[in-house]
């Protein structure tokens, strides 16, 4: 573990081999014996404590992922409120969204049943190092489930703190376990008898993983990131909407998969748009990610650094403007500046690859029409976001932006009451709500005839 904002190891861990993560597997499926037959209403008070700890422990948790992956402390903290948040609204809702569904056919009785799966195989990225884990977690367990997680290498503490917080809250042993490893560790979590993988990651590791799990026919959840539009209309509110850029560009030093990373203006606001931006950037404080002033800290990894870097070079090479930033910054660990790339075109990396950092670049477009097309023209397809004042025709535009979210005049952001999840090259199936914890369950058909009297018509299949 390397602290980003100084470059100097934190802690070092273990790689688990593959016996090991067939052993954890294996205690997975004896735990699920008895935590896949409770009550969901018993279920749901071990959520509830789970939520009493994690608040109990926010600064410190908060404090570990700030370390391990360089999230400025205000935003370390915010996460472990909204697992909290998550886990108490599963633990509410979540029993109530297993009760079986009564559909009326020729049979005397019959319904749709919502029963758990069994061993459940997560891996998992650096970016939101507890609320990712907490989002595919939470819902599986409330449905009867038992999890084994690999985090991703940069942030093993994290997910250890979230393995320490259940046995804390007196989930049963073995229910929620955490495997700490690289990429032959997920491999063996992959091929070991899980019955469902679920990946938040880069489009190649995610055929990787879809390709693996197929071998056994094994459902798989992908999350495969984004490269999300931000489109401004001519009669937006641009003071608005540029305070939605820089929250929804610079998130985490723009290291999420649902930042806005490409900006699409009609060029009759064009101008005063890349003004009003440029003046909120302005006032950004890079620094120290642990005080609690700072609003950009460091990339998680040289690697990180390096990519955007060169994303930035390639830009300008092709005639971009660059309005501010533009460079590293000059201190200890692994800082870019906030940049602000004007005169973009689609040729430039910025727009045709997913730029993972505090990178906005701004494409003109003739009219809202032009936007919603230059938008569409990606690979990915997780979040959009659309700033008018037209709400009627936005609603309207809404449905052809091809995309898992779309957000009208604010910024994206995941909802544990709303799914969450893309199409296209962003991933298939979805996470939280309702829908999520529908990813989790065998979806089973119950039928019941009378027991004296046989049906006696001819059946069709």
């Amino acid at each position: 573990m390397i602290n980003p904002s100084s470059g100097k190891v934190l802690a070092s861990y273990p790689i688990a081999s593959p016996t090991q993560v067939r052993q954890k597997v294996d205690r997975a499926r004896e735990a699920f014996r008895s935590w896949g037959k409770m009550d969901p209403e018993d279920r749901a008070v071990f959520l509830s404590h789970f939520a009493e700890i994690l608040r109990k422990r926010r600064d410190e948790y908060a404090t570990t992922m700030t370390l391990e992956m360089g999230k400025i402390i205000r935003e370390s903290v915010a996460e472990v409120e909204k697992c909290a948040w998550g886990a108490e609204y599963f633990a509410k809702n979540g029993p109530k969204f297993l009760e079986p569904e009564i559909i009326a056919t020729d049979a005397m009785r019959s319904y749709v049943a919502f029963h758990p799966r069994g061993v459940l195989g997560s891996i998992m990225p650096w970016n939101f190092p507890m609320w990712q884990i907490v989002r595919f977690a939470i819902p599986a367990l409330i449905a009867g489930n038992s999890i084994i997680v690999k985090p991703a290498s940069a942030t093993p503490q994290s997910a250890l703190n979230l393995e320490g917080g259940f046995k804390e809250a007196g989930l049963p042993e073995d229910v929620f376990q955490v495997v700490v490893g690289d990429r032959t560790t997920a491999t063996a979590l992959i091929r070991s008898p899980v019955s469902v993988v679920s990946l938040t990651g880069s489009v190649g590791t995610g055929v990787a993983v879809a390709r693996e799990a197929s071998k056994d026919v094994k459902k798989v959840v992908l999350e495969l990131g984004g490269s999300d539009p931000f489109i401004v209309a001519e009669d937006a509110d641009l003071d608005v909407a540029a305070t939605g850029a820089v929250a929804g560009r610079f998130v985490n030093c723009g290291q999420s998969c649902i930042a806005a990373k490409r900006f699409f203006v009609v060029d009759s606001v064009a101008d005063d748009f890349i003004e009003k931006f440029a003046e909120r950037m302005k006032a950004l404080q890079i620094g120290d990610p642990l005080d609690p002033a700072t609003d950009i800290g460091p990339l998680v990894n040289e690697g990180q650094r390096n990519e955007i870097e060169s994303q930035v070079r390639d830009a300008a090479a092709k005639g971009a403007r660059i309005v501010l930033g533009g460079k590293r910054v000059r201190r200890s660990g692994w800082y870019f500046e906030p940049t602000l790339l004007a005169d973009v075109t689609k040729e430039m990396r910025v727009l045709r690859e997913e730029t993972f950092g505090p990178v906005a670049p701004v494409l003109t477009v003739p009219d809202l029409d032009s936007a919603i097309r230059e938008a569409n023209d990606s690979e990915f397809g997780l979040g959009a976001s659309l700033w008018t004042r037209d709400l009627a025709r936005a609603d309207a535009l809404a449905r052809g932006i091809e995309s898992g979210l779309v957000f009208i005049n604010g910024v994206v952001k995941s909802d544990p009451r709303m799914p969450f999840g893309g199409v296209k090259h962003s991933g298939v199936g979805r996470e939280l709500s309702r829908y999520g914890l529908l990813e989790m369950v065998n979806i089973k058909t119950v039928e019941v005839f009378p027991a004296s009297k046989a049906d006696q018509t001819t059946h069709v299949e």
